[in-house]
Formats: structure tokens, C-alpha cells, sequence
């Protein structure tokens, strides 16, 4: 504890008996607060302190004062502000036709982007604060955020994104009386420098090739001119998607989901042989090994399992475009990790709301909760620099859009 907070603290101890006596000394320290910063504003707009002669000549000088009541978390209070005769000054601390602080706002939206339910939020601001809010009430203060989604999923991008990763988080959401299944798709980039970013998020009920396209073209009018490699799920109309708005973008199939979906309906017994013979193929150093091995795992369990074979087949040209690679690329695209622990800390942010009311509160909620985790990427991704350095062997002449 500082101080000045120790001297604030005695003040109130020696002055207050009962906590109306400390709210009134708190209002009374909040009026003068405010009042002395506004007088701070107006001598740095004339450039001269209060009754300085320097401001006999200057122009312009004060003009008296208005008065102005605020409403705050402590009640409503009357605070004077200064004026000056050529009617220029702007004040920052209270703007002018401010008639409230944003402070209960701005802890009423930080709560909720900290995954606090209204209900939650009520309760809290009920008993710290004394403040009674309604959930209506809530919703309409987390309501202004909107215009910073709208903005922030409209923000121009970059002109290259060497990586970028696909998947989706379901949400529960109230539709026509139904509560049902919605489908948020995060794409997240790796950047010029190596650092993770959210690009956008899209609300969906189901997938489909248009859907994808129109997500592409979002892209691509933002900015976005080239993707070297999309990491993704089995995402439905996705590939032909993305082939049709960047052409020469490399896919590459998640194989971590590949072999979950390969071994779902494996019996028990089997499942470790079985385990150990596919990881010969996904675990192969080079591309003619890893097909060997599969023929291999074909001869053994193709016969009992034929689906696996089927799925690996039908997918083997994205499953296996990480075999080109070195070890360190390699490692960042055989499987869309990177967006699914940002899903991980999404669902932790989330997991009080259980049933949103609205496509908008999904997407406040959600964009809170982006603003929370990205606080953390500040460093770019492991052995970037070994990274960007391949790619731009293998990408020759591509990345340079983005100088």
C-alpha cells in the first residue's frame, strides 16, 4: 500500500463514524478530484496557471464557471467546470455533455469479458457495491460494444498470412423459443512476425461451400491477398472454398482429428497394435515412407477396418502435405493446436453463460474474451525464425507482398 493511499485511509478513519459519513467524505473527495483536474486542463490549454499575468496578453483567459452534476457510483454530484471567453476548451476527464462517469460501465463490462454471468454480475455489483442492476439492465451496458465488434471484425489485414488455422466452438442459443446448437469458426493467423492473431470469427449453423466462400472473400477484402497454409478440420466445403478465393494456398488436414476419427470405433484390445502401426505413417520422415507404411497398415487392418482406410485415402493429398516440410514447420501444421487451446481458454471464459439469448451476445462475449487471451501473444511462436526462413524457400517470392 502506497502512502498517500495510508494518509487517504487515516482521513477516513479519524473524519467518519458510520458508512454514510464515508460516503460523504468520498463524494466530497471525488467533487474536489474532479474539479482540481479540470482546472489542471484549462491552465495547459491557455498555457498559463491561474491568475499569471502571462495570460494578460495571451488571446484568450477564463470566464468563469458552469456547473454540472454528475451522476457517479457515489450518487449524484454537482461539480463546477472552468470556461474560457473564446469558448475552445475542450475537457478530457469530463467530456463536455457527460452527465456520468463510465466507471460502473466500463467494471460491468470488464466482468462480463471476464466470463461473468449477468446474474453474477448483478449479485456482485449488489454487494461490493450497493449498486442494484438488472440483467436487462447489464445487457444494454455490454450492448455498446458492438460497434467495437462490428469494427474490430471489419479491421483491415495484413497482406500475407504465412499460417493461418480453422475450427469452430459450439454455443447453446436461444432461436424462436428453441435453444440451439450455433457453430462460432475462429480463423486464427500466424502473422508476418511470427505472433497469433484472430482474424475474425463467423456464426453458423451448419457448413457448406458458400459459407466458407463468403468467409474467403471477407478475407480477401480486408486486405488478405495470399495464405501460404490453412490448417483445418474436416470442415464441409471448406477445400473447395478456399481453392476458389486463394488459389495457391497449400491445405493441410488436421492429423491429430484424422486419427481420433480413425480409431472411434476400434475395440479396446486392438486399439494400441493398431495405434502403433498408423503412427508409422503419420510419424514417417519422408513421404515415400509414410505411403509405405500405410500400404503396410492397409495388408493388416484393411480388411477388419475398411473405413480407416477409406477416410485415409480419400484424404491422403491434405493429410500428408506436411511431409515436404522440416521438423519445425512440420510441428506447427500437422494439426490445429494453436486454435483449439485458444478455444480451451475461450470456453474458460465462457463457460458460466451456458444459454446465450441473442447471435449478438455469442459475439460480445466472444469478442471480450479475444481482447482477454490476446493480452498474452505478445512473442512470436516457437523457432519462428527457422520457420519463416523455410517457408520463404518453399514460398519463393510470396512473402515478399507483405513488404
Amino acid at each position: 500500500m502506497h502512502e498517500r493511499e495510508k494518509e487517504l485511509i487515516g482521513l477516513l478513519a479519524e473524519q467518519c463514524t458510520s458508512m454514510a459519513d464515508v460516503q460523504s467524505l468520498l463524494k466530497g473527495l471525488f467533487k474536489g478530484t474532479i474539479e482540481q483536474m479540470l482546472e489542471a486542463e484549462m491552465d495547459e490549454h491557455l498555457g498559463y496557471e491561474k491568475h499569471s499575468p502571462v495570460g494578460d496578453l495571451s488571446g484568450n483567459s477564463r470566464n468563469g464557471y458552469g456547473k454540472k452534476t454528475l451522476k457517479s457510483e457515489l450518487g449524484e454530484t454537482e461539480i463546477v467546470v472552468p470556461r474560457d471567453r473564446n469558448g475552445t476548451f475542450e475537457p478530457q476527464v469530463i467530456e463536455k455533455r457527460q452527465t456520468k462517469t463510465d466507471d460502473l460501465e466500463n467494471r460491468i463490462i470488464a466482468m462480463y469479458a471476464k466470463g461473468m454471468s449477468n446474474r453474477d454480475i448483478e449479485d456482485h455489483l449488489r454487494d461490493i457495491y450497493g449498486v442494484d442492476a438488472s440483467p436487462a439492465l447489464i445487457s444494454r451496458i455490454t450492448d455498446k460494444i458492438m460497434p467495437a465488434v462490428a469494427e474490430w471484425q471489419n479491421r483491415p489485414l495484413e497482406a500475407v498470412y504465412p499460417i493461418v488455422f480453422l475450427d469452430g466452438i459450439v454455443f447453446k442459443v436461444r432461436k424462436d423459443a428453441r435453444v440451439i446448437n450455433k457453430c462460432v469458426y475462429s480463423v486464427l493467423g500466424i502473422n508476418m512476425d511470427g505472433r497469433k492473431e484472430i482474424l475474425g470469427i463467423w456464426l453458423s449453423e451448419n457448413e457448406s461451400a458458400s459459407f466458407w466462400v463468403t468467409v474467403c472473400n471477407e478475407l480477401r477484402n480486408r486486405g488478405v491477398q495470399d495464405i501460404l497454409i490453412a490448417c483445418r478440420d474436416n470442415l464441409s466445403g471448406f477445400s473447395d472454398a478456399i481453392a476458389t478465393v486463394f488459389p495457391q494456398t497449400e491445405q493441410q488436414l488436421c492429423v491429430i482429428h484424422q486419427i481420433r476419427n480413425s480409431t472411434k470405433y476400434v475395440s479396446y484390445k486392438e486399439i494400441k497394435p493398431l495405434m502403433a502401426d498408423l503412427k508409422l505413417v503419420y510419424g514417417a520422415p519422408t513421404l515415400e515412407a509414410a505411403e509405405y507404411a500405410l500400404e503396410e497398415f492397409r495388408d493388416k487392418w484393411g480388411k477388419k477396418y475398411p473405413q480407416i482406410l477409406k477416410s485415409w485415402d480419400s484424404n491422403w493429398t491434405e493429410l500428408s502435405t506436411y511431409f515436404k516440410y522440416p521438423q519445425e514447420v512440420r510441428t506447427l501444421i500437422y494439426t490445429t493446436n494453436a486454435v483449439e487451446g485458444f478455444h480451451r481458454m475461450l470456453r474458460k471464459f465462457t463457460k458460466t453463460k451456458t444459454i446465450y439469448p441473442t447471435d449478438d451476445a455469442v459475439r460480445k462475449s466472444v469478442f471480450l474474451s479475444i481482447q482477454e487471451i490476446s493480452k498474452k501473444w505478445t512473442q512470436p511462436i516457437h523457432n519462428w525464425g527457422i520457420i519463416i526462413g523455410q517457408l520463404s524457400i518453399f514460398f519463393d517470392g510470396r512473402l515478399e507482398l507483405a513488404a
